[in-house]
């Protein structure tokens, strides 16, 4: 491959994508909330959206004006992203403080499987059957990746908590 740029930057999605959930998790640790978070998130997603997209569109030269298609397809695009980032937060709520090691093997082999049926629907070709086998395939590196990956111990209690276990009853 000439130009290493582009799988550079997909590498530099993973390992952007892969701390997502871990730092997600201590977000939600310090803010005993799993929606304070999400609400940076979004302050965070408009901020580096609008910049990265303005720096982008100057450095190539692209003039400052959108079609009616680009935009819907570009806010569809954004709400799919939003509405991922929200039920990832869901999902990281509900499942206790171990959850980042369950969950983003989930989200991540998902996303690729979903991508590629996504695609074969919208390009009307016929798939390789090898795809379906690395779609079989990758369900089960998301159940092997999920259940060996190491899980965070309980967090110890406070210790007033302490204190008061030890008091006689």
């Amino acid at each position: 491959m000439k130009n290493m740029l582009p799988v550079i930057f997909a590498l530099s999605t993973g390992f952007f994508w892969g701390t997502y959930g871990p730092v997600l998790a201590q977000a939600r640790i310090h803010e005993k909330s799993p929606f304070k978070p999400y609400v940076m998130i979004g302050v965070a997603y408009l901020v580096w959206g609008i910049i990265g997209g303005l720096v982008g569109m100057a450095s190539k030269g692209d003039t400052f004006s959108f079609t009616k298609e680009g935009t819907y397809w570009g806010f569809a695009a954004g709400t799919l992203g939003a509405w991922g980032a929200l039920t990832l937060t869901l999902a990281m709520y509900t499942g206790g403080t171990a959850i980042p090691q369950v969950v983003m093997p989930i989200v991540f082999g998902t996303a690729v499987s979903v991508t590629a049926i996504v695609t074969v629907l919208t390009s009307k070709t016929q798939a390789d059957p090898r795809l379906w086998l690395g779609i079989v395939g990758m369900g089960i590196c998301i159940v092997t990746v999920a259940y060996f990956t190491p899980h965070a111990a309980p967090h110890s209690p406070k210790p007033a908590e302490v204190q008061s276990a030890k008091e006689p009853a």
